[in-house]
């Protein structure tokens, strides 16, 4: 018996029967050869991890942009903790921690540089806007190594589906759903007590109450009351309580750091760098590299979307200075 089988054995005796079993996977876009070790969540995990996007996700904004110090989060420390808190909720309710985990890290595959701001500016210009979940699919399905990574649809579903109005169609899907709330949430405030933005007696006294007066504390909370409560109701979700405060707490950071904080006071200058790229490579199509008008079928807005929400902070800053300023004649050090 292949090694794979004695997995795929293993789960169906050993998870919940709400579990996702990879077995009984919808398969993927393009039929292939099973591994004979891996299952076929556990293959998909591998490929985000090895893919490019994934590694660029290291030199991407998540909240705060060109942090001087290096311990805030970037769009990478992000995805990691994503995975972290999901799989030890999969893992206390018995559902299938390497679908869960293959989600986690693929789900920001496709934010764009300067984190949402980023995003913003291209949905700004881009003809029926962006979304960064949408983009995350299309980084899979077809931009990643130049025929995609043909994953799963359990894995696809759950990465499309990490926020916006359609839930996903697996609980794995939803741990990681809620579980990037929790990350996000959590790991904002700290960025935002280290930078001086807030301090911790402003948190709300009526949320400490309930989540906790540290980090840690909150997140052991947050993360104890989806097991507690998903385990009886048999679906992923938190407590009244817990959600309320939950809740609460992302609305103080959208009024005291997401918004008109000292922390966005560069955001203008990146919708400006943003929309004037995407601007210039519509006018000069020339530039962008070939495969990205390939992969848009000679669409150059797709294509120029495509190229931009790809780059990484310092690439599209790079982008911006050989696209808008001027070099001396045989200045190769810098450009070339």
């Amino acid at each position: 018996m292949l090694i794979r089988e004695e997995a795929e054995i293993r789960e169906a005796r050993e998870l919940s029967p709400l579990a996702t079993l990879a077995a009984k996977s919808r398969g993927r876009i393009r039929s292939e050869e099973e591994c004979s070790v891996r299952t076929s969540f556990q293959r998909d995990r591998d490929r985000i991890i090895h893919s490019k996007a994934f590694r660029r996700l290291k030199h991407k904004t998540q909240v705060f942009i060109s942090p001087e110090d290096d311990h805030y989060r970037t769009r990478l420390t992000h995805t990691l903790e994503v995975a972290q808190i999901a799989r030890t909720i999969a893992r206390a309710l018995c559902l299938n921690e390497d679908l869960t985990e293959a989600i986690a890290l693929g789900h920001d595959l496709g934010h764009t540089p300067f984190g949402h701001t980023g995003e913003e500016a291209l949905n700004k210009v881009f003809p029926g806007g962006f979304r960064h979940n949408e983009q995350s699919l299309r980084v899979v399905d077809v931009l990643e190594g130049g025929s995609g990574l043909n994953l799963t649809f359990e894995v696809r579903d759950g990465i499309v589906h990490h926020t916006g109005p359609v839930c996903p169609s697996t609980l794995e899907g939803a741990i990681v759903r809620l579980a990037d709330r929790i990350a996000y949430i959590n790991h904002d405030i700290d960025d935002a007590l280290r930078a001086g933005i807030i301090a911790a007696s402003d948190l709300p006294a009526e949320v400490v109450q309930v989540l906790g007066d540290s980090h840690s504390h909150r997140i052991n909370t947050m993360v104890t009351d989806v097991i507690q409560t998903s385990g009886k109701r048999g679906c992923i979700e938190m407590s009244q309580v817990v959600g309320q405060a939950t809740n609460r707490l992302r609305d103080f950071l959208f009024d005291r750091v997401y918004i008109g904080s000292k922390a966005k006071k560069e955001e203008a200058k990146v919708c400006h760098l943003v929309e004037e790229l995407y601007v210039y490579f519509l006018a000069h199509s020339h530039e962008l590299p070939p495969e990205y008008i390939h992969f848009a079928g000679g669409d150059v807005p797709r294509a120029a979307c495509d190229y931009i929400a790809g780059m990484t902070d310092r690439f599209a800053k790079t982008e911006f200075l050989r696209c808008f300023f001027p070099r001396s004649f045989g200045d190769r050090l810098f450009w070339d």
